[in-house]
């Protein structure tokens, strides 16, 4: 792909021969403009985080099935079929070049895109599941001869016990010309042989090494003899894990070709243009940015000690009360609590009140004055560049790396566990919900840990998550309010 000037016009009608869902197998010859190359990639972004939310909240298939279709429609769909499918091969392969940096970067991706793969296969019928089989060239050869008569007790007995006449199978068996040939012939034929044919006819099984079907392994659906799993044909579901299998094997071995590509020419040869939107993606925050506090974010100091304890998210408890018991923090917690201040609503005359009332504690009035006030008007646009800064998103306080003497960043990322144990028991987490939370830790799922946390705190669900310790503010200032008596008039 060519990425050009905006004042160009994407070459639309050069759509790449592709089915509905695309393979990916190679980039298609056709120029994208520079808007298209950043809108494209964030929007295939939120279909991606909507995938990893739903996982990691242990969804069923089907749930994430309607989960996949939801979030496609939300952020893919567009009205002209060649265009749509465009943004989705153009954002592919964006988000490609985003998440091949780094192994942490492409272990994620590579397990988003394939679930979203899996997904989108899942979701069309069997037809069109049969061409993208053909569309992939599966390096699997059909059983035939000797050898499937040998195993066709044996396959008919997995077929049996998992109730696998589907009536795709009988859809497939009725309009076979063999079939219809069998049948002919049958007054000519062996009652054996007769039996074995109808037997090919009905079911296609493929030969293949068993590691490359795990799941269906490990569900006891697959023959397994001699290293090899007979994967029948004619299933959905076993369709589904071979082509999930090719797919993810060709997208790992790609982004490592990419990476390669990136690192020695695309980076320095794009570095006024492509590579900062690039680099930026993979930490994007797609929410609010909450510079604006609303009607739920309006707190004064009078109130500050009691809404810290009721409606502050961990890591910003943390450093509020770090902050109360040694009357100052390095420059990476100012920034993260004072932005987060700022955002739910404490002003700027407030906010330098708060912070020299616990600063001249420690480092005495004039060098509050002299060394710390600048910053603070300068996080409110009133120094430097005036620019006005937002509060940090889950997303940068995870990734970021706090050293010795530091309180900012994740406590679900960055503490130890029995420190954010008993974090989480002063918040009054109970030990079921405290456990829930943990293996969400363990899993390195830590917003998802945060929204049960939050979860189990208000006794309500959040279903879009908590990706910005503002929201969280919001969300739990919503919930207590509505639950305050309304005063009399």
């Amino acid at each position: 792909m060519e990425v050009i000037r905006s004042q160009k016009r994407t070459v639309s009608n050069d759509v790449v021969s592709t089915p509905t869902l695309p393979l990916y197998l190679t980039a298609p010859p056709m120029e994208v403009r520079l808007e298209e190359f950043e809108l494209f990639a964030i929007d295939r972004l939120r279909v991606l985080k909507g995938v990893s939310d739903g996982l990691a909240r242990g969804r069923n298939p089907n749930e994430m099935d309607d989960l996949v279709e939801t979030l496609w429609k939300e952020h893919m769909r567009l009205s002209d079929v060649s265009e749509m499918i465009n943004k989705d091969i153009i954002s592919h392969f964006v988000l490609r070049l985003v998440y091949c940096r780094s192994d942490e970067l492409k272990k994620w991706f590579l397990s988003m895109e394939t679930a979203l793969f899996r997904h989108r296969f899942r979701l069309k019928k069997i037809e069109e599941q049969r061409a993208i089989v053909g569309e992939f060239g599966l390096p699997y050869k059909a059983v035939i001869g000797t050898e499937l008569e040998s195993l066709k007790e044996k396959l008919g007995l997995v077929a049996r016990s998992l109730g696998q006449i589907s009536s795709d199978a009988l859809e497939i068996i009725s309009s076979s010309p063999l079939s219809y040939l069998a049948v002919k012939l049958k007054p000519f034929l062996t009652e054996s042989f007769f039996s074995f044919l109808s037997f090919a006819v009905e079911n296609i099984y493929y030969k293949v090494p068993f590691e490359e079907v795990p799941d269906l392994v490990a569900g006891r659906r697959v023959l397994l003899q001699k290293g090899y799993a007979f994967v029948a044909g004619s299933q959905a579901s076993h369709l589904v894990s071979l082509v999930v299998t090719q797919f993810r094997s060709h997208l790992s071995k790609a982004l490592i070709l990419t990476n390669r590509k990136w690192t020695t020419t695309i980076r320095e040869r794009e570095k006024d243009r492509l590579t900062p939107i690039v680099e930026a993606l993979s930490t994007s925050y797609l929410g609010p940015d909450y510079s604006q506090s609303s009607e739920y974010a309006d707190i004064s100091l009078k109130d500050i000690d009691q809404v810290s304890k009721s409606s502050f998210p961990l890591c910003m408890r943390h450093l509020f009360e770090k902050l109360r018991e040694d009357h100052h923090l390095k420059h990476g917690g100012r920034m993260q609590l004072g932005l987060f201040l700022k955002g739910v609503g404490l002003k700027l005359d407030d906010a330098l009140a708060f912070w020299r009332e616990e600063f001249t504690k420690k480092v005495g009035s004039e060098r509050f004055d002299k060394e710390y006030a600048y910053a603070i008007r300068h996080n409110y646009g009133k120094e430097g560049k005036r620019t006005d800064y937002t509060p940090y998103a889950c997303s940068k306080i995870i990734t970021s790396a706090p050293g010795a003497g530091d309180h900012h960043g994740c406590p679900y990322r960055h503490f130890s566990e029995d420190n954010l144990k008993a974090a989480l028991s002063r918040m009054g987490l109970s030990s079921r919900g405290m456990e829930d939370v943990m293996d969400k830790v363990r899993n390195k799922h830590y917003q998802l840990a945060c929204t049960l946390t939050f979860e189990a705190i208000y006794g309500t669900s959040c279903d879009t998550g908590i990706n910005h310790p503002n929201q969280y503010f919001e969300e739990s200032q919503k919930i207590l309010k509505s639950k305050t008596p309304a005063a009399p008039v």
